[in-house]
Parts: structure tokens; C-alpha cells; sequence
């Protein structure tokens, strides 16, 4: 039995019982990195020895729960106390975390064995995995293709049977898009719901953490043991974690499926929309009562999210400025060189791009034209879904306009780019929960690619969600096989 073809659920099931051994599990998977990885560019670093530890700890018996000798992997921008934590840039190539992300630490309590860190754009910035400063994370399904971002390269380590499931975070859509991309579960909770401490900030109003598995139920059981109150983030709301997994199954009683007209759209993918139409048909089929939803600021979401995540972004990065730590410029003369110095050559022209966008909207005689604007129009958002709730449990929409587009194809277009986020980035305006589910694989060029759709739920309602995605699941009834990587690596 390989265990790198068993869920995560599964193969927490198999150590546990006995008929794997954690050191076999961590094996398979080291080895598959090192036959794999070269030519994807998933991870930015591999904790080997650390893991290897782990393992041997829980095949002795003295680390134990649920989920003793897992593997995992994290995003880089998820602060550990061993190995760095670069986020995607030179900035913080070599920064050494003092402390531990709280999701991180719990998913260590809990017995996980954590791989290394996955390859991310520059502090989350970007929609292709191509704004790294190590290099760009390709496709498992196309070499020639983007995994999406920024947590691209958890999403295609998951994808490419490099981890069990990972952890990435989601702005405006970096953890659902790169899972669309490369065809496997993304969740991003309520915010609130999962602690942001030690995730290395980029917009602290829309950041959240969140799994990405293979499966629903995958999701559930990592989200039970992340979410919860964190005296260390004041933003984490006073509710204790639950047991998502016990309760999928479980009756929700009526079902309404909102599907907004808004996100119905002739430019969208031919694929993208029967994939959401076939969801919508399954769905009825299981009871589900299917209306049409209102979403009328919807158009307005893009630039609303371009103006609240870069101003919150100008402010957090701030504290990059070649002193205290990070990336300090050798060339400098004096004090201000310094700063200026350090902050050009080790920032991309991307993170350039968003901090000085976000320090002109905030800056004295624009701040109310633009970033008070934009906060008005975003509670205007929040109010389409509340209205929009009224009517259903749960919105159905797509996650991407397109299947995973070319490496390069956008690099150089950045509002083609930003565009990517038409269809999530609402969701972490108004602070819902979401999840891309796959549905199968589809034509483009001549390539198999993956499609899926997003559900949307109430702020909190996770039970809800999940117990929908987990219906629609089973109802497609198919499972991703793994990406073509040929040969032996397939």
C-alpha cells in the first residue's frame, strides 16, 4: 500500500491502526519529493530531519492524536520556530521565526508531521505562484500552466501527492483559486474563525488560514483542530472548535441553493459554467431547493479589494526597512538610503506596485476618495449577502472565469491578474466562509485541466457549508486522479 494515495483521513486511519507505519508514510512522501519536486517547485524548503523525528515518535508511541504522523505541509508565510519563514521574498530570505504560528501549533499537538514550507508569490501577492522570488510553482496537470496564488504551491503539492494536505491563506482568493487551478479542496473560513497568529501579515482585515485537502472531509477534520478562541489574536471570535467531521453526515433538513445572477456571465470558461450548472443539477437532485440570488455590488468587489488589501498592506510592510530585521541593503550612505535601499532591491515590482497604491489611497487629501470609499462600498457588499441569505443557506457560484491560464501569460498585465479575483474576493470582504469543491476535468487547448465551483456560506455556518460541499461530493461522485506527471512520478 503507497501511502501517498491515501487521504489524509485515511491514512491517519492506517498509522493508527497499525498497518503503516509513520516512518513508512514519511518515507514515501520524502522520497516522492525528491523524484517530483524538481520539475514543479512546490516546496521552498523541506524539513527532512525534523520529520523524520516526528515520525519515529509516533511509531514509538510517545506522540500521540488525531493525527499522529500526518504529513502536512505549510505556506511560507506561516511563521515556525524552525527553518525560515521567507514568504516568497528576499526580504525575509533568512528570517528565523522566534515563535510558532498558533494553527501550526495546534496542528503539532494534534501529532501532524509537518514536511516543510511551500512556494507562495511575493507576501501573498499574486494570483499565478510566477511572483516568487525562488521561482515560479508550475501546474501538475500542465508544466506549461500556473497552479494559481498565492498559495500555489500548497495547492499543487496537494494536487501532486507531495503532503497529505497543506495549509495556505486566503486574501482574496488565494487559498479557493490555486485549488481550482490545480483540482483539489481549498476552505477559507470565517474570518475570525481560525487564529491569525503568526501568519506574517498582508492585509489583516481579509487574511485568514485555511486547508487544503483532497477531499471534503479532509477539510473538516483540519478545520476542527485549527479553529478556536486565541487569547493571542484579538480578531479570533470566542468559539470553541467543533467537530465538523461527525456532523457531515448528519440531517440539515431543507436545503436552499442561492445562485447569484450576477456571477453567470458570458465571459466565463464554457467549462467553468456546466460545472456549475451540473452542480446546481446534482444538488437538486439531493433536495436541494435551487433559487436565484441578488448580489448587486458585485462588479464593485475587485476594486474595493484593491483598495482595502494594498492600504492595510502599505501599513503592515511598513515594518520591512532593512533595521530591525529582513534584508538590509549594503550600499546605503546614511539612515534614509538605508531604507530606500533595502526596500527596492529586495521588494518585487509587485509589492512595489500594491504598497504604493495603497499609500496613495491613503495618503492626506485622497484617504476619504479612496480608502473611506472603498470601506463604505464594502459594507455594501456585506449587505448583498445578508439579503442574499434571506433567501438560502448557501450560494453556488464559480470559483475562476477560466481553467489555469500560461505561465507568463499575465505577468505583465496586472489588472488581467487582479481579475483573477472576481469571484472570491467578496467573500473575504464580507468575511464568509468558503469552498472550492473539483467536479472533474475538462478540455482547454488540448489539455485536461481541472474545473470546480465555490460555495458560499453564512459568516460562522462552517457546518452548513461543509455538510453542502460534502453532499455535492458524493453526489458527483468522482474523485481527481493523480496529475499526469509521467513515468513512475504519476
Amino acid at each position: 500500500m503507497d501511502p501517498t494515495e491515501l487521504t489524509l483521513t485515511d491514512l491517519r486511519d492506517a498509522i493508527a491502526a497499525g498497518t503503516i507505519r509513520a516512518g513508512d508514510a514519511i518515507e514515501a512522501y520524502l522520497a516522492r519529493i525528491e523524484r517530483v519536486d524538481g520539475g514543479l517547485g512546490c516546496y521552498r524548503e523541506v524539513h527532512a530531519d525534523r520529520a523524520w523525528t516526528r515520525a519515529r515518535d509516533v511509531d514509538a508511541g510517545t506522540l500521540t492524536g488525531p493525527l499522529a504522523g500526518v504529513p502536512i505541509a505549510l505556506k511560507d508565510n506561516l511563521c515556525t520556530a524552525w527553518g525560515y519563514t521567507a514568504c516568497g521574498s528576499r526580504m525575509l530570505e533568512h528570517y528565523q521565526s522566534p515563535f510558532t504560528a498558533t494553527a501550526v501549533e495546534r496542528l503539532e499537538a494534534a501529532g501532524a508531521v509537518m514536511l516543510g514550507k511551500t512556494n507562495m508569490d511575493e507576501f501573498a501577492m499574486g494570483s499565478s505562484t510566477e511572483a516568487s522570488a525562488f521561482g515560479p510553482t508550475v501546474n501538475p496537470w500542465d508544466r506549461e500552466r500556473v497552479p494559481g496564488g498565492s498559495s500555489g504551491g500548497s495547492a499543487a503539492a496537494v494536487a501532486a501527492r507531495l503532503c497529505a494536505a497543506a495549509l495556505g491563506s486566503d486574501t482574496g482568493g488565494s487559498i479557493r483559486q490555486p485549488a481550482a487551478y490545480c483540482g483539489v479542496v481549498g476552505f477559507k473560513p470565517s474570518y475570525g474563525r481560525v487564529s491569525r497568529w503568526g501568519l506574517v501579515a498582508f492585509a489583516s482585515s481579509l487574511d485568514q488560514i485555511g486547508p487544503m485537502t483532497r477531499n471534503v472531509a479532509d477539510a473538516a477534520l483540519l478545520l476542527g483542530i485549527i479553529a478556536g478562541r486565541d487569547p493571542q489574536d484579538s480578531t479570533c471570535v470566542d468559539r470553541p472548535g467543533e467537530d465538523y467531521v461527525s456532523q457531515l453526515d448528519q440531517p440539515m433538513g431543507e436545503l436552499r441553493i442561492g445562485v447569484p445572477r450576477q456571477y453567470v456571465r458570458g465571459g466565463n470558461h464554457t467549462a467553468v459554467q456546466q460545472a456549475v450548472e451540473r452542480a446546481g443539477e446534482l444538488l437538486s437532485e439531493q433536495g436541494a431547493q435551487l433559487t436565484e440570488v441578488d448580489l448587486p455590488h458585485t462588479d464593485y468587489g475587485v476594486p474595493t479589494y484593491y483598495l482595502v488589501a494594498t492600504s492595510e498592506a502599505s501599513s503592515n510592510l511598513a515594518r520591512y526597512d532593512g533595521v530591525h530585521y529582513g534584508y538590509r541593503s549594503e550600499k546605503a550612505g546614511d539612515l534614509l538610503e538605508l531604507y530606500s535601499r533595502s526596500r527596492a532591491e529586495a521588494f518585487s515590482d509587485e509589492v512595489k506596485r500594491r504598497i504604493m497604491l495603497g499609500t496613495f489611497a491613503l495618503s492626506s487629501g485622497y484617504y476619504d476618495q479612496y480608502y473611506a470609499r472603498a470601506l463604505k462600498v464594502r459594507r455594501l457588499i456585506r449587505r448583498d449577502f445578508d439579503r442574499a441569505f434571506e433567501q438560502c443557506d448557501v450560494i453556488l457560484a464559480p470559483t475562476v472565469t477560466d481553467p489555469a491560464f500560461r505561465l507568463g501569460e499575465k505577468v505583465d498585465d496586472p489588472l488581467a491578474m487582479y481579475l483573477n479575483d472576481v469571484y472570491t474576493a467578496n467573500a473575504n470582504l464580507a468575511g464568509l466562509p468558503a469552498i472550492h469543491v473539483p467536479t472533474g476535468l475538462a478540455e482547454c487547448d488540448g489539455v485536461k485541466l481541472p474545473v470546480g465551483v465555490q460555495l458560499m456560506g453564512q459568516v460562522f455556518q462552517e457546518v452548513r457549508l461543509l455538510h453542502t460541499a460534502m453532499l455535492y461530493e458524493k453526489a458527483a461522485g468522482q474523485e481527481l486522479p493523480v496529475p499526469p506527471l509521467g513515468g513512475t512520478d504519476s
